[in-house]
């Protein structure tokens, strides 16, 4: 029996033959077709002289839910937010939308905004999709081992560990040499904890092993949480005396991480990327000027990354065949999560309420993009490097 569809490309291909013929040949074409299709052959005789009008299936399209209002509602946070992920931002969506409407960032009619809190992560990627630009390329890597009292600095082992425990940080170098690591330029150093992701970058002249040590020092006045341990890479600017005797006695736990092994640094090589390259660049920077101007954008940085920059952490990874699968928790800002552990003082967690009260993210976000042109003035012109994006 004939399918529907291959009975239509039957009398399709057979109307044309039966119009033009008369007597005994239209007879033989009717016949064949009844045979083919077995209609009832007035219904035949009917079809070959009036065929159907082809049919053309209307796509049923749902009602659009969210208008052009909320679109441009959800335009405006994401650019606020440095133009984050959808999974990343629609979990924090909440807190934004609350931080621009206390500071009159943002005015919102009662639909538009229950209509935007109540967007899936789907869909908000979905309206963002045609704003997102292409990522950049990557810089030079300036790390050169250093053998002194490597031996006596263990390398990193997740067992001695307490990554759950606020105040384990992984730390490293980013140049800031544009093309070339001749000379002297300025770096900058990068201290992400493990468990909340709180970072705190700071500007360095050099990368000197006294800059550095001086460097984490003040960096460790900076974290909301006692300082208990530091995992380094295996540069000469970390390896050395005056570390390791400063460690020893503030009793910090003082790891470094594998040979050539960048993901056994993975937390803090992320926030190269995310913090440092993003907002600073690939440029090349020189001297005491270009310091102060890094030293600014820093201080404004550590406010805007650490409360208001959501991040997801890998809470298992499962090998099936070939493939590897991720799955990660709700995306959190690193003020949320030093807010939900337990080993943060409730002095220090009032003092950073107090604190996310009073910042505007929006503003936070406008003072980082003027102190960027005031960095930007000071680069190198040999550099060919480009500026960051977002």
């Amino acid at each position: 029996m004939m399918t529907i569809k291959s009975r239509r490309e039957l009398l399709a291909a057979v109307i044309l033959r039966y119009a033009k013929t008369r007597g005994a040949e239209r007879e033989r074409i009717l016949d064949e077709f009844v045979a083919s299709t077995g209609y009832n052959r007035k219904y035949a005789i009917h079809l070959l002289h009036h065929p159907p009008a082809e049919r053309r299936r209307q796509r049923r399209r749902r009602p659009r839910r969210y208008n052009a209002k909320v679109e441009f509602a959800l335009l405006d946070v994401w650019k606020v937010a440095n133009r984050i992920a959808a999974k990343r931002l629609v979990p924090c969506l909440k807190e934004f939308v609350e931080a621009l409407e206390r500071h009159g960032e943002l005015r919102l009619d009662p639909e538009t905004r229950s209509l935007l809190l109540s967007m899936s992560i789907s869909t908000a990627d979905r309206l963002l999709r045609p704003h997102r630009a292409n990522p950049r390329g990557h810089g030079l890597a300036t790390t050169k081992p250093g053998s002194l009292l490597k031996k006596s600095i263990p390398v990193r082992t997740f067992a001695g560990w307490d990554d759950a425990r606020a105040g384990f940080v992984e730390v490293d170098l980013v140049a800031h040499c544009g093309q070339s690591a001749d000379g002297q330029y300025l770096n900058s150093l990068d201290m992400t904890d493990i468990a909340t992701g709180w970072t705190e970058c700071l500007a360095l002249l050099n990368k000197s092993q006294r800059q550095v040590s001086r460097a984490i020092v003040a960096a460790r006045q900076r974290f909301p949480f006692p300082l208990l341990g530091i995992d380094s890479d295996n540069g000469s600017e970390f390896i050395n005396a005056n570390l390791v005797r400063y460690c020893e006695q503030e009793e910090i736990t003082f790891t470094r991480s594998r040979e050539y092994r960048k993901n056994d640094q993975a937390h803090v090589e992320q926030k190269n990327w995310s913090v440092v390259r993003r907002f600073v660049g690939y440029d090349r920077y020189e001297g005491t000027t270009a310091l102060r101007k890094l030293e600014a954008l820093y201080q404004a940085l550590r406010l805007y990354v650490n409360f208001f920059q959501p991040v997801q952490k890998l809470v298992a990874k499962e090998r099936v065949g070939a493939k590897v699968r991720k799955r990660y928790d709700i995306a959190k800002t690193p003020y949320q999560r030093v807010l939900e552990t337990e080993y943060v003082s409730a002095a220090s967690k009032r003092s950073l309420r107090e604190q996310y009260a009073s910042l505007n993210p929006a503003a936070l976000l406008r003072q980082i993009e003027a102190l960027q042109e005031d960095l930007w003035r000071c680069r190198e012109r040999s550099s060919s490097a480009a500026r960051p994006q977002g």
